[in-house]
């Protein structure tokens, strides 16, 4: 019936609003780093008591699909449960731990190595994977988010995604543009990348010689990603703020490029429309303040490593790589992955 966003930040409340939801201010109380989710779902019924059933959706499993959300409603609204919470079916063997000094064996948990079987033809166990929480009122008023008459709902594996620690963020990206939820309207292909030269192709770095001749350096991975690009059908054009023609004739990349641009955003909306693209078929990869807009309008956005912090805040994808260091070429290769679900997509 409504959508909320709890937070305490006003970035994410002002992104929240963007995408159509209410926002709930949480206090300083249950902001803390130690404040569980049920704290602030209290809290939250204690200024809407028009509200029956809370879905507590975790953002930290982005593949979560709206299908099975509704799916999951219906369970509550229509067929009399209090609770039900996500799981997910793993094939992982288990064994008790034995802890450092303890003069004891480890013993199997679920299963009898004496008639070991192949794990795919085990049924496997349930567990909880954290991607949502369903339940009535009077369980959380009472400090429960499951209780009463209770079910699980099983997700497939591949939407079952929750980013724990670090290590889980690139495998959650990759998930996610693999088997992610983009919304009613059908993917498209990127068919433009409008790359920003200065911090972005290079380092931003200008080296000046004693005769005041300019001087810049590039990555080759980047040229390579740039070839690669082509090979698949996408157009990449350049564009700066100051006057490298120069440099770009010698570097020879062969690409469309509008230096001395003083206004970004003009140019990149007479590229869009001169090739007659949507923007969702458009990416940008920026680095400056004066990308900021640019990375807003695309369908795909990206900035490098060390772009500035706004940039940063407007672009879709942040790479691993330094401006000139490889940030091309890894963009390039997110490209290629949104490339790998819209093939899917179209198979299905």
């Amino acid at each position: 019936n409504s959508i909320w966003v709890s937070t305490d930040h006003d970035e994410i409340e002002k992104v929240a609003k963007q995408f159509g939801a209410q926002v709930h201010r949480r206090s300083p109380e249950v902001s803390q780093d130690s404040s569980t989710s049920l704290e602030a779902i209290r809290e939250f019924l204690n200024h809407h008591h028009e509200v029956d059933i809370v879905g507590n959706i975790q953002a930290t499993s982005p593949c979560l699909h709206p299908s099975d959300l509704i799916k999951v409603a219906d369970l509550i609204q229509k067929e009399g449960f209090d609770s039900v919470f996500s799981v997910v079916r793993r094939h992982q063997f288990r064994w008790s731990e034995v802890k450092k000094g303890e003069n004891k064996m480890t013993e199997p948990q679920n299963l009898n190595p004496a008639k070991r079987y192949r794990r795919q033809d085990w049924p496997g166990e349930l567990y909880e994977n954290g991607s949502f929480y369903f339940a009535k009122r009077h369980l959380i008023e009472k400090g429960y988010l499951q209780g009463g008459k209770m079910a699980y709902y099983e997700m497939r594996a591949e939407h079952s995604v929750d980013i724990d620690i670090d290590i889980d963020w690139p495998i959650a990206e990759q998930r996610v543009l693999s088997f992610g939820y983009f919304g009613k309207e059908p993917l498209k292909e990127v068919k433009l990348l409008v790359c920003s030269v200065d911090g972005c192709l290079t380092n931003g770095r200008i080296y000046v010689t004693e005769d005041q001749k300019e001087m810049v350096s590039y990555d080759y991975r980047d040229i390579v990603g740039i070839d690669l690009l082509k090979k698949r059908g996408i157009e990449v054009r350049l564009i700066s703020e100051r006057d490298c023609s120069k440099t770009l004739s010698a570097m020879q990349l062969g690409c469309v490029a509008k230096v001395s641009a003083t206004n970004k955003l003009q140019v990149l909306e007479d590229w869009q429309k001169d090739r007659g693209l949507s923007w969702k078929e458009v990416a940008y990869l920026g680095n400056e303040e004066s990308d900021v807009e640019c990375l807003k309008k695309v369908g795909m956005s990206g900035v490098p490593a060390d772009a500035c912090t706004v940039a940063q805040k407007a672009a879709g994808y942040i790479c691993k790589s330094n401006g000139g260091c490889g940030a091309v070429r890894e963009f390039a290769e997110h490209i290629f992955l949104l490339l790998e679900k819209v093939n899917s997509a179209r198979k299905q």
